[in-house]
């Protein structure tokens, strides 16, 4: 990968000064944030924050992996795996799906593909030391007339620009490939906006592809829309590993367990999208043909999502003149309990016991002034305002 080394020493040298930072920062609920600042080389601010987490849902999982349904349309149809999928948690963010490609003319598929809700289940971690009770599972199978599939989408369209990290791994037989990606259609290729994360298990195990879509036309591969990596994890994809994606005006950015791995500002997303996660197989030449009764999986134990979003919505400040400005400045980074955030810039956001706790105060190592900061410029006592550069000071 062109610029690997570079991409990856900026990274390594990002997370030990946000490690060094992450000292005293407070535990808040989502209420007390106006934004959240991301980690990454250069730091993106985002309205709002979701967690998903997989880990511990022993009351909802079943036995074992759900059977399989040899019946195409009795797939399609078939009802949730788990009460789970019903309650307010899930159906407010995602939807299954059901969809099948026996309408697309495009393509090479020589098998037909039926998304199936009784691919998505909740499995207990059988794994010699499990770091989970349980994870979320999308499963993609072979069957004699078909193959099965699964699919999340979130029920917003309106993702325009974020970071979403999954903690996961794909196991099973070659011929299927699971992903993490935006997604805006249209009805041409050329105007479809996607940034994706691609397994494909035919390939080897720490290879994986990162897309700015299309990466084809009628001329041929785009070669500027892809890059292939191999992960720094050496179990590969089939070891429990932290992916991210980073959608930022201009640019998609990719990291594996903290690290940044690619970057295409080719072709990036700019208009809102859906957030999807799957596994499928369609017998073609990019996936490849699974054997039947063989199936692949992706593994889940949790989504973490902070992100922008043209849904109206009170406090949400892309839609909202009401809503308030970004003086309490949040990160899902430096927590140190994951999917809770810290209050890293804001009123009693430092640890310090002398600072007035009215005051709009940050705390030591955050921003205090840049030309588009509109937090807080007074910084905890014991540190000044020193400036780095035009966009950026910080308590010192």
């Amino acid at each position: 990968m062109a610029g690997g080394w570079g991409l990856s020493l900026a990274a390594a040298v990002v997370a030990i000064a946000w490690a060094v930072r992450a000292q005293n920062y407070p535990l808040v609920a989502d209420s007390r944030c106006n934004c959240y600042r991301t980690n990454a080389t250069a730091p993106e601010y985002f309205a709002q924050h979701r967690f998903f987490d997989f880990r511990e849902l022993g009351a909802y999982a079943g036995a074992g992996a759900p059977a399989a349904i040899e019946d195409p349309a009795a797939s399609a149809a078939a009802p949730v795996t788990s009460r789970y999928f019903e309650e307010a948690a899930w159906t407010s963010a995602w939807a299954i799906q059901r969809w099948n490609n026996s309408a697309r003319t495009d393509g090479d598929a020589t098998a037909l593909m039926v998304n199936s809700p009784s691919n998505v289940f909740l499995a207990r971690n059988d794994d010699p030391r499990p770091a989970s009770q349980t994870y979320l599972v999308l499963r993609t199978a072979r069957h004699a007339a078909f193959q099965s599939a699964a699919e999340i989408e979130s029920r917003s369209l309106g993702y325009r620009f974020l970071s979403v990290r999954m903690h996961a791994r794909t196991r099973g037989a070659p011929g299927a490939v699971t992903a993490m990606f935006t997604f805006r259609g249209a009805a041409a290729l050329a105007q479809v906006q996607e940034a994706d994360l691609e397994v494909r298990t035919a390939d080897p195990p720490r290879a994986v592809q990162y897309t700015n879509q299309p990466s084809w036309d009628s001329a041929g591969d785009i070669a500027a829309a892809t890059r292939n990596v191999t992960l720094p994890h050496p179990g590969g994809w089939s070891a429990w590993q932290t992916h991210r994606l980073d959608w930022t005006p201009g640019a998609s950015s990719w990291f594996a367990d903290g690290r940044l791995v690619a970057q295409i500002r080719f072709q990036a997303p700019r208009d809102p999208s859906h957030v999807i996660f799957n596994a499928w197989s369609d017998g073609g030449s990019w996936s490849g043909n699974m054997s039947r009764g063989a199936a692949a999986e992706m593994h889940i134990q949790w989504i973490d999502l902070v992100y922008n979003t043209t849904d109206p919505a009170a406090g949400n400040p892309r839609t909202d003149p009401a809503a308030p400005a970004c003086a309490n400045t949040c990160s899902i980074d430096l927590t140190s309990k994951l999917g809770t955030p810290v209050l890293i810039s804001g009123p009693n956001a430092s640890p310090n016991p002398g600072d007035s706790p009215g005051a709009c105060t940050s705390a030591k190592y955050g921003q205090c002034a840049g030309k588009t900061w509109n937090g807080c410029t007074s910084c905890a006592s014991g540190t000044t305002c020193r400036f780095q550069n035009d966009y950026y000071s910080q308590c010192l």
